[in-house]
Parts: structure tokens; sequence; C-alpha cells
């Protein structure tokens, strides 16, 4: 009877403490800021390019894609929050005047690399430019 005691109060304790922790990762924000590249989904052998995204202290940022003959001058432009491992970018649109917000959850940021996730579990991994 005291083995079964023991059991079910360490089986508690253990729940507890599994139930209570933040197994939530956090990330250092100015670590985003500058510019990060990619090969572009859209490159082909005949016409290569990359995918870039620009992080700005401000809030602000920018992306483009040079496969498709868009370069910085001609980026969309957003402003971005980074809340944990929640990145959320809301995409200025010239039409209409909304905003289109795109959810990422980061999974790696460091002084190189950046990785995340969109909401359908796609992978991105970016490059910091130097």
């Amino acid at each position: 009877m005291k083995k079964k005691i023991i059991s079910l109060s360490l089986g508690l304790f253990i729940a507890f403490v599994f139930t209570t922790c933040d197994f939530e990762k956090s990330f250092d924000s100015t670590l985003l800021i500058g510019k990060w590249s990619r090969t572009s989904p859209y490159a082909t052998a005949e016409n290569p390019g990359s995918e870039y995204y620009r992080y700005d202290r401000d809030g602000k940022g920018a992306t483009w894609d040079t496969a498709d003959d868009v370069w910085e001058e001609e980026a969309q432009t957003f402003s971005w929050t980074l809340e944990k491992d929640l990145l959320t970018q809301l995409h200025d649109m010239e039409i209409g005047g909304s905003k289109v917000p795109k959810y990422y959850t980061i999974t790696l940021l460091n002084a190189n690399t950046l990785t995340y996730k969109d909401d359908y579990g796609k992978s991105f991994t970016f490059k910091k430019e130097q």
C-alpha cells in the first residue's frame, strides 16, 4: 500500500511539473535586424535569383525576389514583431490600403541563420547578408 501511495504521489508530481513548465522558445529580436536571403523558390538555371527579407530596427521591413525581377527599390513593405518565437509580418498592400498578416514560428535565430515554419509546417532557412 505504501508503494502505491509513493508511486501515485510521484506520478502526480511529475504531471504537475510538466504541465507548469513553459516549453516555448524565446529569441532576441535584435538578431533579426538586417538583410536575409535564400535561393528564390522561382529561380531556374536560366533565371537564378534570391529571395530577400530586410528587418529594420523600427519594426519595419521589406521583401523582394530577384528571380521575379523585383529589386530592393521596388520591395513589398511590411511591419514586423517578434514575441518569443512568433514572428508576425503585416504586409502593406497597394490596393485597398489593407495589411495582410503572415505568421511564422522561429525555430533557429542566430547571427548567421534564420529558420522558421509557416502555418502549414513548411520550413524556410535564410542566411544573413554581410
